[in-house]
């Protein structure tokens, strides 16, 4: 009886981790070995603050429901492993690949970013990407500069006429 209630758990938390699969728009799969417990914490705490989470699941049970979602990770579910699941992209990322830099214990393996599997490399371009407010600080930026050069178009051509007119 007890390994029918023993299958019931397992299956449960792989339809737990399916379902965060589908819900995360950002799946990582991280190396967390060397950290200590209140460094888990600290970077869980900060992750919480964008929507995501880190979760430790058995790599047998991972593996499961990634081959129901027809991802291949193989190659890298070796040894323990965290997985964070994020609703957004970006910021997740950038506080991932900022802490494992602080913390070289953590390191960041392979990547699905909207169901698409990303290598170290592309997460590491994705973490250089500012943050929603830098970009809209540049755009803004950006747009200030043509005003400026229309205004004092503007401003030129006036003192034109004005220099025109007296004539």
């Amino acid at each position: 009886m007890a390994s029918k209630e023993i299958l019931k758990q397992k299956e449960a938390v792989v339809s737990e981790i399916s379902n965060k699969i589908d819900n995360a728009k950002t799946f990582l799969l991280l190396d967390y070995q060397g950290l200590k417990v209140t460094e888990v914490a600290e970077l869980r705490r900060k992750l919480r603050e964008v929507n995501s989470d880190i979760k430790v699941y058995k790599n047998t049970l991972m593996n499961i429901a990634l081959k129901n979602k027809n991802i291949n990770l193989d190659d890298y579910m070796e040894g323990p492993n965290a997985y964070l699941f994020a609703d957004s992209i970006i910021e997740p990322i950038k506080i991932v690949s900022k802490f494992a830099k602080e913390h070289p214990a953590l390191e960041i393996r392979v990547g699905c970013i909207d169901s698409e599997i990303v290598d170290l490399k592309t997460i590491n371009e994705y973490a250089t990407i500012p943050s929603m407010e830098g970009l809209l600080t540049m755009f803004a930026g950006g747009l200030m500069e043509h005003v400026r050069n229309l205004s004092i178009g503007l401003n030129l051509y006036a003192e034109k006429l004005e220099e025109g007119g007296n004539n």
